[in-house]
């Protein structure tokens, strides 16, 4: 139904801010869910050189907990169409929250950090099911079309971003294992959340296969956003998984800076970078961005343990304008459907969040604790140069995205 306008609406910033809170209860629910599923990406954070004493482990293996958690994540792009296209999506949204309740409880019983990496891994296959199909569902389901819904998404990970952290610290001051109970718990209630308020959406027209995804890749433009975002993604998990060995603080101290970090993600990711991508575009803000992260990243390797703390939590502003226009660029550029192509974008980047927290560490041993972070700055500026080089591809967004984003009744038009 057509809503009637009020007054003020002719000021965009107004209508997304009408956009973003009136939501039905699916969105709020699916939303919901989404920050705790986001919680669990940095909810280890604060507690790895914690879990690293408990299980009499070294920075290198504990990091795995990062690699296999995302390797299993960007394979399992493939596989959340397909799924997703023929059980629905209210279906898959419930799988991947059944699979993370499992094995994030199973995380707490480990007895060996084999035990525990090999459960992350489990636990990355219910976040794929759950966080690109959640993503599809807000899209979908979300007033006030794409746009919205982004930001919603967006501020959706920036709250679990940066709450993650500081669950991680609270419960884990008294143990390790008490964080991953608290994320089996607060999923479950996303569970009964999803249930009771979503109801199934309507599948696509075309059933989605394993390989469409790869084959939207094809598409110039997906291809140089998914490869300036791997580089971008292997500078963004340096910090969130190498840092705190860095920091090496007390699981309280290093939550609160994450914390931080997390907030500043959240505030520039929904609030700074659509303002700044309506007045310099989104390829000025995102080729900015990334070289002001490899300056940031340089300073934080070589600074002093305060100016190190600084360089973490600023961080979080250049990531959070990062992942937003990212995300845009990723559903926007390309006339693949938007699963499709948020499927083919994360297949590739995830490769990069799971290489980071081994290669980090590895990195340290092979020199020293500095190169980690030179390696990272320059796999930003490589981020910014596909960015630079690719421009001209990249324009299409620019030019096709806003009459994308929804129909005129502020129905999201769903199928390209």
């Amino acid at each position: 139904m057509r809503r009637e306008a009020t007054p003020g609406e002719d000021d965009p910033f107004n209508k997304e801010t009408v956009s973003l809170l009136r939501q039905p209860k699916a969105v709020w629910a699916t939303a919901g869910a989404s920050v705790v599923a986001f919680m669990g990406i940095g909810l280890v954070d604060p507690i790895l050189p914690s879990i690293a004493k408990g299980l009499e482990a070294t920075p290198s293996q504990v990091s795995l907990l990062f690699t296999s958690y995302f390797l299993i994540t960007a394979v399992a792009m493939l596989v959340t169409g397909f799924v997703s296209s023929r059980i629905g999506g209210r279906k898959t949204l419930l799988a991947g929250l059944a699979l993370v309740v499992v094995f994030a409880a199973l995380s707490g019983t480990s007895s060996s950090v084999a035990e525990l990496v090999g459960f992350r891994a489990g636990w990355g296959l219910g976040n794929a099911l759950f966080v690109s199909t959640a993503l599809a569902v807000i899209v979908g389901a979300a007033a006030g079309g794409s746009s919205a819904a982004i930001l919603l998404y967006e501020s959706a990970l920036g709250l679990g971003m940066a709450c993650g952290p500081l669950l991680g610290a609270l419960l884990g001051d008294a143990s390790w294992r008490y964080p991953f109970f608290g994320t089996a718990a607060l999923m479950a209630i996303g569970f009964v959340c999803i249930t009771a308020f979503l109801k199934e959406q309507p599948k696509p027209a075309r059933k989605t296969s394993l390989l469409d995804p790869v084959k939207a890749l094809g598409h110039g433009g997906l291809a140089s956003v998914a490869a300036s975002a791997f580089f971008y993604n292997y500078a963004f998990f340096t910090i969130l998984a190498f840092t705190p060995f860095v920091l090496n603080m007390t699981p309280y101290k290093s939550g609160a800076v994450f914390f931080a970090w997390g907030l500043l993600l959240a505030v520039f990711s929904v609030l700074v970078a659509p303002r700044l991508q309506k007045r310099f575009g989104s390829l000025k803000v995102l080729g900015a961005s990334l070289v002001l992260l490899a300056a940031d990243l340089v300073i934080l390797g070589y600074g002093s343990h305060t100016t190190a703390i600084v360089c973490t939590i600023v961080s979080g502003a250049l990531i959070g304008m990062n992942n937003t226009v990212y995300t845009e660029l990723a559903l926007g550029v390309s006339d693949a459907p938007r699963p499709v192509a948020s499927a083919g974008y994360n297949f590739v980047r995830w490769f990069a969040a799971a290489a980071a927290p081994y290669l980090a560490p590895k990195i340290e041993e092979w020199s020293n604790i500095h190169i980690p972070f030179v390696v990272a700055a320059a796999a930003s500026v490589l981020g910014a140069i596909v960015v630079w080089v690719r421009r001209s591809a990249l324009t299409h967004e620019a030019e096709e995205l806003e009459p994308r984003h929804a129909t005129e009744d502020g129905v999201t038009a769903f199928a390209d």
